[in-house]
Formats: C-alpha cells, sequence, structure tokens
C-alpha cells in the first residue's frame, strides 16, 4: 500500500478491511463497506482492487458458490492490515492531540 494521503480511502485497504472478520464475496464487501465506512466501491475498482490483492497474497479467492466466488484475508493479508492500521492510529493520535487547544 502506498503512503500518500488519498491511499486513507484506498479500495485495497478496505477491502482488506471488510474481510477482517471473514470471507465475503464482491457484493458482500462493498455492503459492509458502505455501512462501516461510508465509502462506496464501484464494482470495476472493487473487481480491480481484489485482483491486485489476491495477486499480492493479500487475499485468496474460494470456490465459488454459485455465480459468487468469495474471498478471504490470508495471514500475509492480516499483517499488512495490521501495519497499516497501527500506523494510521499513531497518526490519528497525533494529529488529534495537536489539534487540542492548550491551556490558555
Amino acid at each position: 500500500m502506498g503512503d500518500d494521503l488519498g491511499r486513507w480511502a484506498e479500495p485495497g485497504l478496505l477491502v482488506l478491511a471488510s474481510l477482517a472478520d471473514g470471507e465475503k464475496h464482491g457484493y458482500a464487501i462493498t455492503t459492509d463497506v458502505a455501512e462501516q465506512v461510508g465509502v462506496t466501491i464501484g464494482p470495476g475498482t472493487l473487481y480491480a482492487a481484489l485482483a491486485r490483492l489476491e495477486e499480492r497474497g493479500l487475499i485468496e479467492g474460494l470456490p465459488a458458490d454459485g455465480r459468487r466466488r468469495p474471498y478471504r484475508l490470508t495471514a500475509a493479508g492480516a499483517a499488512e492490515l495490521t501495519a497499516q492500521a497501527t500506523r494510521m492510529q499513531r497518526l490519528a493520535t497525533l494529529s488529534l492531540g495537536r489539534l487540542r487547544p492548550g491551556p490558555a
């Protein structure tokens, strides 16, 4: 994952976060992300992100259930998500701490 500011809403990171609580197919991922984070991922963006994540070994596709193919997080994907979330948490703590007004 990249380190620029635009990466906070990186579709791949949103997919990893969605899959952190269990396997899901594409529609379930988009619904989860929309409900939990308020971000809408279009089908083209979603399936491009799924392909990139699978190619990098961060997720794996499972056998299709009818027309739907579920995906799950791999150990490497969990490690990447943990690293990114920890980094974001440190930045949020730093930022909020610096934005709080000091004693007058």
